[in-house]
């Protein structure tokens, strides 16, 4: 789920680990040479799902990478699959009132328009179950980000 720390935490296991740290949303920007939010408002979120999947496939092809993929990655059952075929899958979650206060009025957030606290009530209970797929989960409420990493690399290690 978005707000949840994926790319800080990521961050931080990338250098832990020595592995590259592939954020998922960067990389369909950087392909599609335009943002998130311009994807959405003029090719439909339709279209973003697709170049998703497409590029998590090929991400998931490189050798010694961590990748924070969008929260909604997950929507798609053939994500799901390959992620857990092709890596050690960790989800990360945080109860409503921390991924509200972390993600704000970020305008780089298109599911979010229109009322942030509505959207992201909404988000969490369409997503019931759909990160149930991933081999850990750690809940982020109130830790750190340094204490994130930690409790994941100890669950990997394992």
């Amino acid at each position: 789920m978005m707000g949840t720390g994926k790319s800080t935490v990521g961050t931080l296991l990338a250098a832990e680990t020595g592995h590259e740290l592939v954020d998922l949303d960067l990389e369909i920007q950087r392909k599609a040479g335009s943002t998130i939010p311009d994807i959405f408002a003029n090719k439909g979120e339709a279209f973003f799902r697709e170049m998703e999947n497409a590029v998590l496939r090929e991400v998931l092809q490189r050798d010694r990478v961590i990748v924070a993929t969008g929260g909604g990655c997950v929507l798609k059952a053939e994500n799901c699959k390959e992620m857990a075929a092709n890596g050690w899958v960790v989800s990360l979650k945080a109860d409503a009132e921390s991924i509200i206060s972390r993600v704000g009025d970020d305008p780089n957030r298109p599911l979010l328009a229109g009322g942030v606290r509505e959207r992201v009530m909404r988000l969490l209970d369409e997503r019931k179950g759909a990160y149930d797929f991933a081999h850990c989960t750690v809940d982020t409420t109130g830790k750190s980000a340094a204490d994130v990493a930690s409790e994941i690399l100890m669950h990997y290690r394992v």
